[in-house]
């Protein structure tokens, strides 16, 4: 059975949401409960499809994982197995997120190349970089990533790009390495900080998260421990940009808006009205939204994962807007099911060129991606008729009651499956 979204266009999206924890952490921290024998567990997490994949993948290494609603407990046994070559790994991006974990424990990982949304090449150039330095050996091998080291030793390393996934491998092997490690051009997202919260609480010696330089002590041994996971940025600047969109009054809880500063000053410049809570926003529009520039770059740059929402808001926009993606090169695939809504848009490089319309049109699209497929649901809303959205089970890998907290909204939507 393939679901999909049937999207009635005209709702003006009115009335408060909360944001559940951030899908580019929790799995990061599911994987970094194999750094410690014992029971791991973490709270706030998001019930959404990728969490059970990256249960599946941590079960093929031996560990028990138990899902109860918002809580995840991982039991990682003495002895883990080192090959995460399985069905699961191959479904989803953030599976190669047990490499680290598994080179620094078994001194061995094998991890099939793992798939996920097609936004676009995510080389793992970086990562294994990053283990060769810190005294491993790596190959790709049979369609897989393969990490050996008899001991991991501290090292200076400088990552070309502040790529997320290779400072959480190289973190989560340091950590239980000889002597230190110096980390430059580190990534720093919040879902890093993160990360580096519950490596300390389990003993780790971090310093300088959130910074581009990271400091790492190694130590013999890791304990597990309790975790509440970060709240959804992504997730909570979709909502946001769909009360503007919708020229609605929405209030969204659960993130700390200093999270969201740059999208929510691009809200401003559009024309909403933004106030900020220590754990929420609201964001109202009342007009049609004023053209503004975006380009995407590392945090604290505007975030890639918004960048559908940045065309969307564009789309019906009054003006022209430039829209520049400077991390995935293929992410304009989205601009393709846009045009099929009737927006007016060019793409040129890494470019798109958006002259904004008073008003999209109905018609059937495919979801390509996660924020994609969220970001085709929050424009149909704002189009003329009733639009199909196929393959939203990529929208089910991010976002959690995804239609219900739109029905609760406002919005007209529903699932129906074929």
């Amino acid at each position: 059975m393939k679901d999909r979204f049937l999207v009635t266009g005209g709702a003006r999206l009115h009335g408060s949401v909360r944001v559940d924890g951030a899908k580019n952490s929790v799995l990061k921290l599911m994987a970094a409960a194999l750094l410690a024998e014992g029971t791991t567990t973490l709270s706030n997490c998001p019930e959404i499809l990728d969490v059970p994949l990256m249960r599946d993948v941590l079960v093929g290494l031996g560990c028990e994982v138990e899902i109860d609603g918002s809580t995840v407990r991982i039991t990682t046994p003495a002895e883990l197995k080192s090959n995460a070559d399985f069905p699961a790994v191959t479904q989803f991006r953030a599976s190669v997120c047990v490499l680290g974990p598994l080179t620094a424990r078994c001194g061995r990982a094998v991890v099939s190349l793992p798939g996920g949304d097609a936004i676009g090449s995510r080389p793992l150039d970086m990562h294994q970089s990053g283990l060769e330095k810190l005294g491993a050996s790596t190959r790709i091998l049979h369609g897989a990533v393969v990490a050996e080291a008899a001991n991991l030793r501290g090292a200076e390393i400088t990552l070309d790009f502040p790529s997320v996934g290779a400072t959480e491998n190289i973190l989560t092997a340091a950590v239980l390495a000889d002597g230190r490690t110096v980390l430059d051009n580190a990534a720093r997202e919040p879902e890093i900080v993160d990360l580096c919260l519950m490596l300390r609480s389990m003993g780790a010696r971090i310093e300088g998260e959130g910074s581009p330089t990271i400091t790492i002590d190694g130590v013999d041994r890791l304990n597990p421990t309790t975790h509440e996971v970060i709240g959804d940025r992504i997730v909570a600047g979709t909502w946001a940009y769909a009360a503007a969109m919708t020229r609605g009054d929405v209030t969204v809880g659960g993130i700390a808006p200093r999270y969201l500063h740059l999208p929510l000053e691009k809200l401003k410049l559009a024309g909403a009205t933004v106030d900020t809570f220590e754990k929420g926003f609201r964001v109202r529009m009342d007009h049609r939204p004023e053209a503004t520039d975006y380009q995407t770059l590392p945090y604290p740059g505007f975030p890639t994962d918004l960048q559908p929402m940045a065309i969307g808001i564009s789309a019906v926009a009054e003006g022209m807007s430039v829209i520049t993606e400077n991390v995935f090169e293929s992410r304009f695939r989205f601009v393709d099911e846009m045009l099929r809504l009737g927006a007016d848009a060019t793409v040129d490089g890494h470019h798109v060129v958006i002259r904004g319309i008073e008003q999209l049109s109905s018609t059937s699209v495919w979801s390509s991606d996660i924020r994609a497929g969220a970001g085709l649901v929050i424009a149909a809303l704002c189009a003329e008729g009733t639009t199909e959205v196929h393959d939203v089970f990529h929208i089910d890998r991010g976002y959690p009651r995804f239609v219900e907290n739109l029905q609760k909204l406002g919005a007209e939507i529903e699932r129906v499956s074929s």
